[in-house]
């Protein structure tokens, strides 16, 4: 066999053998992809202080708004990124209403949303926020690294945050949240 007719039989093979190299790459990518929880992104504020912000009230709600200052006092509460138009923020809401009666502080940012639209959604469903700042344009939420509504941030007493769940808070959730909570205090 010629150093030409070696060549071409080699370069056969190779092609026969991308789109199989090709395939068990995707796989492998799809397949330690699917094993992880979604909820579960990672997130460079947690172990850090949460980021400084002011935001107004929401309109008709309250007066003070909600700002960096608010976050800590010498006790653990969430922070939850929420919206009237987020679907997934209503599933939740029972969950949040709860431990708002079982004495968990709870802050509100109201994502992208309209003041009274806001209110409506809140006077529904009930109202489990000490406080709520309305972030109109979402900057504050970019800067805690928010993908999406609905999320909640638990913040220690000093203000650090430890734990990001990405998604609506579910019963499920709880088993991890509530422990955490509790070692926050």
């Amino acid at each position: 066999m010629s150093a030409s007719a070696a060549d071409r039989a080699g370069r056969r093979r190779l092609l026969f053998a991308l789109p199989l190299l090709a395939f068990v790459g995707v796989g492998a990518f799809l397949a330690l992809g699917l094993g992880r929880d979604p909820s579960q992104l990672p997130s460079a504020l947690v172990g850090r202080e949460a980021p400084d912000f002011a935001l107004p009230p929401l309109e008709g709600r309250d007066e003070h708004g909600l700002s960096r200052a608010d976050l800590g006092g010498g006790r653990p509460m969430l922070v939850n990124f929420w919206a009237s138009w987020c679907v997934p923020c209503r599933v939740e809401h029972p969950i949040l209403d709860r431990l708002a009666r079982d004495g968990v502080t709870i802050q509100g940012v109201n994502h992208k949303d309209m003041p009274d639209k806001a209110r409506a959604f809140l006077e529904e469903l009930g109202d489990p926020y000490d406080l709520v700042g309305s972030d109109r344009q979402g900057r504050v939420s970019i800067d805690w690294g928010v993908y999406g509504v609905p999320e909640t941030y638990l913040l220690d007493g000093q203000g650090r945050i430890r734990y990001r769940h990405v998604g609506p808070l579910q019963e499920r959730d709880l088993k991890k949240l509530l422990p955490m909570l509790e070692e926050a205090r």
